[in-house]
């Protein structure tokens, strides 16, 4: 099943994608969560939304506007170095433990929404992942039962402010500019993914394909990260988790080629769909609203 946070006639609501159309969850199952967050936190209101899928009017994905499927995540946690030849091409040590930043929450942004080229930085990179949202409150999971706690997986960006991130130790700022993770362009349930370390994940600059890899190269898989997480923290339902990018970033080809304004970036993962995006010029207004 495909699920969807989308925009249409002046409101946001969720549905279930089916064929060229998306089924509003709120018309077709008025009972059922308006929340994505409560939506897939639900086994129960999950089973009513595959059930009332299968015949709900469908409205043409051409007549709304898909949103970023978890648009208010609570964390967003980014494992870095987690495929071995980007960490060969980054000049990094193999890391014998999993290097985790937070990016945050307002960089989310929509599957096909603009990503902005910072007022201070021309150093914008590209990182096509794989991407998957908490679906189960969890603690202390072991590795052979981590499947159990993801919601859904889905196609994510980890754009990067390469200088901004390399100038200190930690890189969570250079990780976070706003717009700088887009998702989507839908959650799909793990029953429809299958072996979710066996997809193909490619990455598209203007046309130009600049990363070509699969996830069974991950270093540490999905399961690894959730068992590592648990023994520190609470995962809660609605948090997502970037598991890291693959060789042929921008910012280590020699000589770089980084995003500059007008590039299209896509990032595509097998089974999962597509996002694409547009590097626009950030408008730098200061932004200091009324209490």
């Amino acid at each position: 099943m495909k699920l969807a946070t989308f925009s249409e006639g002046g409101s946001t609501r969720i549905g279930v994608v089916r064929d060229d159309g998306i089924v509003d969850l709120s018309r077709a199952a008025p009972e059922l969560p308006r929340d994505m967050k409560a939506l897939i936190g639900s086994d129960a209101a999950l089973a009513r939304a595959r059930e009332v899928a299968k015949g709900g009017a469908a409205i043409p994905l051409s007549a709304v506007k898909l949103l970023a499927p978890i648009p208010h995540p609570g964390k967003v946690l980014a494992i870095g170095l987690n495929y071995r030849d980007h960490v060969e091409e980054s000049g990094q040590p193999m890391p014998e433990h999993q290097v985790w930043f937070n990016k945050q929450h307002n960089c989310i942004t929509g599957p096909y929404d603009d990503i902005a080229l910072p007022s201070v930085s021309a150093f914008l990179d590209y990182e096509a992942e794989m991407c998957f949202v908490i679906g189960k409150r969890c603690k202390h999971v072991p590795k052979e039962r981590a499947h159990e706690v993801i919601g859904g997986y889905f196609v994510g960006d980890d754009v990067s402010v390469r200088d901004w991130q390399l100038r200190t130790n930690t890189w969570q700022i250079g990780k976070s500019f706003d717009t700088h993770g887009p998702i989507g362009p839908w959650i799909v349930t793990p029953d429809e993914v299958g072996d979710p370390h066996a997809l193909d994940i490619k990455c598209w600059v203007n046309g130009e394909l600049r990363q070509n890899s699969n996830t069974k190269h991950l270093i540490f898989n999905c399961f690894d990260q959730i068992a590592h997480l648990t023994q520190a923290f609470t995962l809660d339902i609605g948090d997502v988790i970037f598991t890291g990018t693959s060789s042929g970033v921008g910012g280590a080809m020699k000589p770089m080629r980084l995003l500059k304004e007008g590039d299209v970036v896509r990032v595509e993962v097998e089974k999962l769909g597509y996002i694409e995006n547009r590097v626009v010029p950030e408008k730098a207004e200061t932004v200091i609203e009324a209490a």
